[in-house]
């Protein structure tokens, strides 16, 4: 019990995330709620550096549920995920996403959007 609170501090968007709405055939959204819950509850907590990437996680996945860009540039993103087969799956997915993550910042910063108003 002590070690679900110890992640569900570091994940403080934990509830909206599992609570959100994705359409029927969206599998990749569905995939990747998946991969955030397993990952979350498999994480050691005395390790620093997991709980370090729980919280990254975390960020993210609300990112995408808030970012309607952001979203299709991960969906687009999660194809192009390789997966060695030695190791661990789903921490190899979670490192696939926070990458897509830091591409997708160093490109939406670099690029200006202007909104047309009317």
């Amino acid at each position: 019990m002590k070690k679900n609170k110890m992640i569900l501090n570091h994940c403080p968007n934990f509830y909206k995330i599992s609570d959100f709405g994705f359409l029927e055939d969206d599998a990749i959204s569905q995939r990747l709620i998946g991969v955030y819950k397993n990952f979350v509850f498999s994480v050691n907590t005395d390790n620093r550096d997991d709980l370090k990437l729980v919280a990254q996680l975390d960020f993210v996945i609300n990112k995408y549920i808030e970012d309607y860009y952001f979203r299709k540039e991960m969906q687009k993103g999660m194809e192009e995920i390789r997966i060695k087969q030695s190791g661990d799956v789903i921490r190899s997915v979670v490192e696939g996403v926070l990458s897509c993550f830091d591409r997708y910042e160093v490109s939406y910063t670099r690029t200006i959007y202007f909104a047309r108003w009317i």
